[in-house]
């Protein structure tokens, strides 16, 4: 019974052909040249960072959108590849799709083959990492097939990316070219349906924007096409593909200006990459603290960008000030609100950022003569602090009293040198202390 309905799909395939040869007719009605039916939505799932509907005919694939922190990026580790991936696209059918009854299994060669074609259509259109630095991951799901749903599958993706606000250059779209050929007779028909694609034929796949082509996927049941083939082709390839984005284009025509609100956002800080190393913290449990405590994740590249996600506007808020205080470089003439951290007979050790301390000596504490820092202070107390300078040590010296207001009639009496007492630094500290 296979093999019966097998020869007559073949003969139905070169009459369909023959048709077409002797009278420009193809089995739908249809000119040689014309697309089916277009229709195009966007924003169709509400909860999705993105979604794109594409349907020309009976094709119809709807493409979802989700976008990720730099660290989701997939590793490709194989004999040939070893690398990251920012852009995925994955493709996915059914035997429903075509209309059969079959089991439901993992994506085959097929699959994944149609998902990389639609993949590599994307690539040249998508931002900068440095400008856009979010992984991006579309899955396309064939809710109907009836020829080139790979090429639905970009016009579905360019829509949903767009929908997402990812910044692409220009929109997308894909169209699969035919042959209908008996000998040196042929002529190339546009938008092919499963049904035309036999003896004599051929699948040429384009996709592009208004100005390029941007990816090229051909088969052919020739024995070769000849350049006059090949260049009519590509005319009524471009032609259509301007069509289709006009239907495109009326439904969204650039990338959204903001994101989804269910979307992570990424604040990128520039640091000192001499300063990564405090980020990260000994066995990496500085960034781990951080990550547990905001609920954001962090990714740190070697030229001092750390990009950190997170849904949370809070917990992006308080990851990106963690980071900020880890790294900035204490200047003289700062302000900070300070911990005690440390009392010594000479003076008060403050810790003014996270792993920074700096010292107030026993003459900054207050304008009022004090004898021992203890007398006035204890640690853990909260104190404002002036960076009165970073020494030639990189030393950090601090005062407090230069931030409270002078008694009126103070006199500054002079102070006795006397020889100073070794005394041990503390982060930001110094050693060797000043008499009063």
């Amino acid at each position: 019974q296979n093999v019966v309905l097998a020869r007559v799909k073949i003969y139905v395939e070169e009459m369909i052909s023959a048709r077409i040869l002797e009278k420009n007719e193809r089995l739908d009605g249809r000119k040689i040249d014309e697309i089916r039916s277009l229709y195009s939505e966007v924003g169709l799932l509400p909860r999705t960072h993105g979604t794109g509907m594409f349907m020309r005919g009976d094709t119809q694939v709807l493409s979802v959108i989700t976008l990720g922190a730099p660290g989701d990026k997939q590793t490709i580790d194989t004999m040939e590849e070893d690398c990251t991936k920012r852009y995925m696209h994955h493709y996915n059918d059914t035997p429903a799709s075509y209309g059969e009854a079959g089991p439901l299994r993992g994506p085959g060669n097929r699959a994944i083959g149609h998902g990389a074609l639609a993949e590599k259509a994307l690539y040249p259109v998508l931002p900068e990492e440095k400008d856009f630095p979010y992984t991006i991951r579309v899955v396309s799901e064939v809710l109907g097939s009836n020829g080139s749903s790979s090429m639905a599958s970009t016009c579905g993706s360019s829509l949903a990316l767009m929908d997402a606000g990812v910044p692409i250059k220009k929109p997308v779209a894909g169209i699969a070219m035919g042959l209908a050929s008996i000998g040196n007779d042929w002529k190339v028909i546009t938008d092919l349906q499963d049904i035309e694609d036999g003896p004599g034929g051929m699948d040429f796949k384009i996709t592009g924007t208004r100005d390029g082509i941007t990816a090229i996927q051909m088969d052919t049941k020739t024995t070769g096409l000849n350049w006059e083939i090949v260049k009519q082709t590509f005319k009524q390839s471009r032609e259509a593909r301007e069509q289709i984005l006009d239907v495109m284009e009326k439904v969204i025509s650039e990338p959204r200006k903001e994101m989804s609100p269910f979307a992570p956002r990424i604040v990128t800080v520039m640091i000192n990459p001499d300063k990564i190393r405090d980020v990260i913290g000994p066995g990496g449990k500085m960034i781990n603290k951080i990550i547990d405590e905001t609920g954001a994740q962090i990714d740190i590249e070697q030229d001092g960008r750390v990009m950190i996600t997170s849904s949370d506007a809070e917990g992006m808020k308080k990851a990106v000030e963690w980071v900020k205080a880890l790294t900035h470089e204490v200047t003289a003439g700062e302000v900070y609100d300070g911990t005690v951290a440390r009392l010594e007979d000479f003076g008060a050790f403050i810790n003014v950022l996270p792993g920074q301390d700096g010292l107030v000596h026993v003459s900054e504490i207050a304008w009022a003569r004090t004898n021992k820092p203890s007398d006035v202070l204890k640690i853990g107390d909260k104190v404002k602090v002036l960076v009165k300078e970073i020494d030639n040590l990189g030393r950090v010296n601090l005062s407090i009293r230069a931030l409270l207001p002078k008694p009126e009639g103070y006199v500054e009496m002079a102070r006795p040198e006397r020889s100073s007492g070794g005394r041990p630094s503390h982060g930001g500290g110094h050693s060797g202390g000043r008499g009063r």
